[in-house]
């Protein structure tokens, strides 16, 4: 018989799933802050039950499956529909019937399910990652819906629904935040990130996050060309 602490990484998963799907319903509703709320709670749950798994040795691959489905709904649909409705409701309902561009937001989660399915078989990902994860996918469409986008053209948002959801399923190689000791040599591109990260969300509130995704992209671009 199982051990009850068995079961704990996999209804934190459920937590985040519930969330995802709370922001799904609220992200239809144009209450972005509320549905980024959900997403962030989703990314809390998604850390804490990788980190109670280790903890209490309950790895299994139904958790490692239920992970991937909860993200799916949490970090690529949630945020892919915060998008839909803010393209159909407000950036292009002075078009017409080029309001059906709107659709072109369900990108997002279509790439976030190959962004995912390719991690799972992909055994060189255990302490970085090929292309961009999909929880930061997420934390940018947050920021980008958290700015005064009222002014702009909705080219603009339908061009960065392509470039990310590219970003999502290229092969682009991206740190990981996560460390195995804290010494600047090892870490220094994890430390600007945070740094970077903080500034930016101290001085423009959540659209911060965008900048700090942005930030994060652009260090991996560096460190990869730094190699060369």
């Amino acid at each position: 018989m199982k051990r009850l602490s068995s079961y704990i990484p996999n209804v934190i998963t459920c937590c985040n799933l519930l969330a995802g799907c709370l922001a799904c319903i609220f992200a239809l509703k144009s209450a972005f802050e509320t549905a980024s709320a959900c997403i962030i709670i989703a990314a809390v749950c998604d850390f804490l039950d990788g980190l109670s798994a280790r903890l209490l040795h309950a790895y299994s691959p139904m958790g490692k499956e239920l992970d991937s489905l909860s993200d799916l709904v949490s970090f690529g649909l949630a945020p892919g529909l915060m998008i839909y409705t803010l393209l159909s409701d407000y950036l292009l309902l002075p078009y017409g019937s080029l309001s059906n561009l709107a659709y072109i937001a369900l990108l997002i989660p279509v790439a976030g399910g190959l962004r995912l399915a390719k991690f799972n078989i992909d055994d060189r990902q255990s302490t970085s990652f090929i292309g961009l994860p999909i929880p930061a996918n997420a934390l940018f469409w947050i920021g980008i819906c958290f700015a005064d986008t009222r002014n702009w053209h909705p080219g603009i948002i339908l061009g960065l629904i392509l470039l990310f959801s590219f970003l999502m399923v290229s092969n682009l190689p991206m740190f990981s935040l996560k460390a195995s000791n804290l010494s600047w040599s090892d870490n220094k591109l994890r430390y600007i990130l945070v740094i970077t990260a903080l500034g930016l969300i101290i001085w423009l509130g959540p659209t911060g996050l965008a900048g700090a995704i942005i930030a994060y992209i652009l260090l991996s671009l560096a460190a990869l060309l730094g190699k060369k």
